[in-house]
């Protein structure tokens, strides 16, 4: 059954809209507030959302952000005061579908329902086409909403249709290769080569034969010619993953190729011409390796032309359960355990563990405990036991120190809520989260009557 959430805080009105949509076959859920619609959201997953303007929490035009961040294939039909064109206006801006004149569009109500339903399934329809978890490597299936991840998603479609070196960094397993992979697919080289090369997988002379090809008899077992890396990227694009354990020595050869597009092979005495687009990557601080005389100044200089920083994993908690339920999905159904459901303390454990090795160790973590999990549901049992952290109840700090960063971030989120008077809106808003984290922390640590 087809599901739509009202959010009002009139009474009546909420209940006279529910009387009407339900008797169409509808399956309706009321919320009187921001805080309450959101929660309703998370609780029911309902296909369309009829809000209102002026609600006691906030502003209904900003929720419709936050409602498409959290669940985008949804569709919002705002609720305007009579003749208050400019509301509707902005609503549309924000990514409504559409929005009703409360007293004098009472006829449209059903209809517009209906065509926003259609809306929804098509692009559920869709959604199912797509393979999951990033493997398109494509921007719009990188995961995550956090304001960390979408502004390295900004950097990275800018540059894209560039031609510019672009220099990745951030720590291991924060989907490095995701990025070099979209920003060569959006990229005018899409339809020519992606080369990716770890250097820290090859010995130095392994790794300038593999990158620049050989002649024949330039050393011992080169029987004959070698096409290098370089020349198979040749009009398309080339990935240098740990840039920062190449040999110094190798590292001027690539500098040449940076600046006159060309290079020599070993045992060659003429140089090979190339035209190929440079996309580097490392978990080191380049800087201290200058300074420690590792790694070439020039050659940093000329790779982080344009340098996008990769944020890790704990510093944007809210896209941790996205990608654990895209990783169940998966995996559940690689596996033949489609339908899994995770358990709240599961979940909470997974927000609360540092994740040193970042998305690719979350990926580990779930993946392993489907193997483990009985059918239906995973519980925190199916976790490695560095997982397994009780979760405390709301209000208690589960004995954290002053010095703790769950404390911390307890302390941090009153002060911010004391400065804005309460308003959980702006609080969000100086703190770069979403509003819906703001919530879940604010229950989390026992600070809704604060």
């Amino acid at each position: 059954m087809n599901k739509v959430l009202i959010i009002d805080d009139e009474d009546q009105l909420r209940g006279l809209l529910s009387r009407i949509i339900g008797l169409e076959g509808y399956e309706v859920f009321q919320a009187d507030s921001c805080k309450n619609g959101l929660k309703q959201l998370a609780l029911h997953d309902p296909d369309v959302v009829l809000c209102d303007v002026r609600l006691p929490d906030g502003n209904g035009v900003e929720l419709i952000a936050e409602i498409k961040r959290v669940k985008p294939l949804v569709e919002v039909i705002m609720l305007t005061a009579h003749g208050n064109i400019p509301d509707g206006v902005q609503a549309i801006k924000n990514g409504a579908f559409d929005y009703l004149t409360k007293g004098d569009d009472n006829n449209r109500i059903i209809p517009l329902i209906s065509r926003a339903m259609d809306q929804v399934a098509k692009a559920k329809q869709e959604s199912q086409a797509e393979i999951p978890v990033g493997r398109e490597y494509s921007f719009d299936t990188i995961l995550g909403s956090s304001m960390a991840i979408r502004e390295a998603i900004a950097l990275a479609k800018k540059v894209s249709v560039t031609d510019v070196p672009v220099l990745l960094t951030g720590e291991t397993g924060t989907g490095k290769e995701v990025f070099a992979q979209a920003i060569h697919r959006n990229s005018e080289r899409a339809k020519k080569s992606f080369v990716a090369v770890n250097c820290a997988a090859f010995s130095k002379e392994l790794l300038e034969s593999e990158m620049f090809g050989h002649k024949a008899g330039s050393f011992t077992g080169a029987l004959k010619d070698k096409k290098g890396l370089f020349e198979e990227a040749n009009h398309g694009t080339i990935f240098l993953d740990e840039i920062g354990e190449m040999a110094f020595d190798l590292q001027a050869k690539l500098l040449r190729i940076l600046e006159a597009g060309e290079f020599i092979k070993i045992g060659d005495t003429k140089p090979t011409k190339v035209d190929v687009r440079v996309i580097a990557a490392t978990n080191r601080d380049l800087t201290k390796e200058i300074e420690n005389g590792h790694f070439r100044e020039d050659l940093y200089y000329r790779l982080s032309v344009f340098c996008i920083p990769l944020p890790p994993l704990r510093e944007r908690v809210e896209d941790i359960e996205v990608y654990a339920r895209a990783f169940v999905q998966y995996f559940g159904a690689k596996m033949k355990k489609k339908g899994l459901e995770i358990h709240p303390d599961y979940m909470e454990c997974l927000k609360r563990y540092g994740w040193h090795g970042n998305v690719r160790e979350l990926r580990n973590v779930v993946e392993r405990s489907i193997v483990i999990a009985g059918e239906g549901q995973l519980t925190v049992d199916d976790l490695p036991l560095e997982l397994r952290r009780p979760v405390p109840a709301a209000g208690e700090t589960g004995g954290f120190s002053d010095f703790d960063m769950a404390n911390i971030e307890k302390n941090h989120i009153r002060r911010v809520l004391q400065h804005t008077g309460g308003n959980k809106t702006e609080a969000a808003r100086l703190m770069r989260i979403g509003l819906t984290t703001l919530y879940r922390k604010i229950e989390e640590y026992g600070l809704g009557d604060k």
